[in-house]
């Protein structure tokens, strides 16, 4: 039998995480959640699956976030869901999407996720690109106390979640570990076309950011070149 939320569930955990994550100042705030409800909602009408689910999924993505927790996401949303009283059916299926959503790293295998899972996935890494993306990159790392940037420092491609997880680069690497990866990283046909544009707005901001470092696009490191990430509109 296949798994359903009702509204009324739906209202329980939104009110949930509208107050968790209020005052959050890393780029994982209410704000963050509710732009990623918005266009995975955007995205379902175009791909199918259940909107209810979406809904919930996208709502409970950052619920015990791995990158802020010893404790796993898995066992911080059952926990959640429990005190809710949610059926085991409808609790595990939340869990398995809700804790793959996240990126672990560039060489970091994803679970299999169901079409509302992929939805989110697809919608999540939309805000983590564009203009959102930049804004949000720069807070996290300010949040952390990073460098905007620092050219004698190598960005990583990582093999490991501990890797991705312990890493403390400057802001503008996160870019090259993970943002200008994940265009091809889309499970929707909707999630690419969208990606497509966004992805490139940051090429030319990255372009620009380098202009105003170096003085001109000639003199950016070998490492930190930009014309392989470049797409077609």
């Amino acid at each position: 039998m296949p798994v359903s939320i009702n509204e009324i569930e739906l209202k329980q955990i939104q009110d949930y995480i509208k107050q968790k994550f209020a005052k959050d100042g890393t780029g994982h705030d209410w704000e963050h959640i509710y732009r990623v409800v918005r266009v995975s909602l955007d995205i379902q009408k175009v791909e199918g699956g259940d909107k209810k689910l979406v809904e919930a999924i996208a709502l409970l993505h950052d619920l015990g976030d791995w990158k802020f927790n010893d404790e796993s996401q898995a066992s911080i949303l059952e926990k959640f869901l429990n005190s809710l009283n949610f059926n085991d059916d409808l609790i595990q299926f939340l869990v398995k999407q809700s804790s793959g959503i996240s990126y672990k790293g560039a060489n970091v295998d994803t679970p299999i996720l169901s079409i509302e899972g992929q939805i989110v996935q697809d919608a999540d890494r939309l805000d983590a690109i564009g203009a959102m993306g930049i804004a949000r990159c720069f807070a996290y790392g300010g949040s952390k106390n990073r460098e905007i940037f620092n050219d004698k420092i190598d960005w990583v491609s990582h093999n490991t979640a501990d890797s991705y997880k312990n890493c403390e680069n400057p802001s503008l690497h996160h870019f090259y570990e993970k943002l200008l990866l994940l265009k091809d990283m889309m499970n929707t046909n909707e999630g690419k076309r969208l990606a497509n544009q966004r992805h490139q707005y940051m090429v030319s901001y990255l372009e620009q950011f380098f202009i105003e470092w170096y003085g001109s696009k000639d003199n950016i490191p070998k490492q930190f070149k930009l014309d392989s990430y470049k797409v077609s509109l």
